[in-house]
């Protein structure tokens, strides 16, 4: 095996704390040499306020200071149109070849839509699923489908026994109380409310200088 890498998809608009503390929690659990930090152009959302070059850009930002080698991946972006994490996954597969470990990370809220992604059950053979989720998440509990959940529960281990190969496997950090929405941000900047604690000071420096989410007259 060569290595691990961590993935991290999002629409970014705009990229916070809740993001960054996610993407730190695995590098640290998984011992990941690499952050792969994937803007999207997601398929289940719409009205995205920032430009792709400006979601990408704030996510350079708030990445800066992780302890590994943090790659801003624009394939999404350059496909110019909605696209799927399963292409996504396919396509950094066949870039970084079939050895490397890649750890594709999410939260329970995502997790719990799975079901209606685009060919979810293929996602399993090219990486391993890692959830970050508050203390006290079950996986049976009533928001998983049981498809799912069972999926998940069968390839379970611990998320030092990832990089033993290189797809295939589910992890779950359950301590990670993060409660933030890139929805309420956007709110609260457009209302003129302080963003000071939900968004990194770098990133929120390029959103008043770049004058986004501001409030149309």
């Amino acid at each position: 095996m060569t290595g691990c890498i961590a993935l991290l998809g999002g629409s970014f608009d705009p990229v916070h704390n809740g993001h960054v503390a996610l993407g730190r929690r695995f590098v640290e659990l998984l011992g990941a040499q690499e952050l792969r930090v994937i803007p999207t152009v997601p398929w289940q959302k719409a009205g995205l306020v920032a430009t792709p070059e400006q979601r990408a850009d704030m996510a350079a930002l708030a990445f800066a200071g992780l302890p590994c080698r943090v790659v801003i991946d624009r394939q999404e972006l350059e496909r110019g149109k909605a696209t799927y994490t399963v292409e996504t996954l396919r396509a950094l597969r066949a870039a970084l070849g079939t050895d490397v470990a890649l750890c594709f990370l999410m939260g329970a809220d995502q997790l719990q839509r799975l079901d209606t992604w685009h060919a979810w059950r293929e996602l399993f053979s090219l990486a391993h699923l890692c959830v970050a989720a508050r203390p006290g998440f079950a996986l049976d509990g009533p928001d998983i489908p049981p498809e799912v959940a069972n999926e998940f529960k069968a390839r379970l281990c611990a998320p030092e026994q990832l990089t033993s190969q290189p797809a295939g496997r589910t992890c779950v950090a359950s301590d990670l109380a993060v409660d933030v929405s890139s929805t309420r941000i956007r709110a609260a900047l457009q209302s003129g409310s302080k963003a000071n604690s939900l968004i990194p000071r770098v990133v929120l420096d390029y959103i008043e200088q770049h004058h986004l989410y501001k409030k149309q007259d």
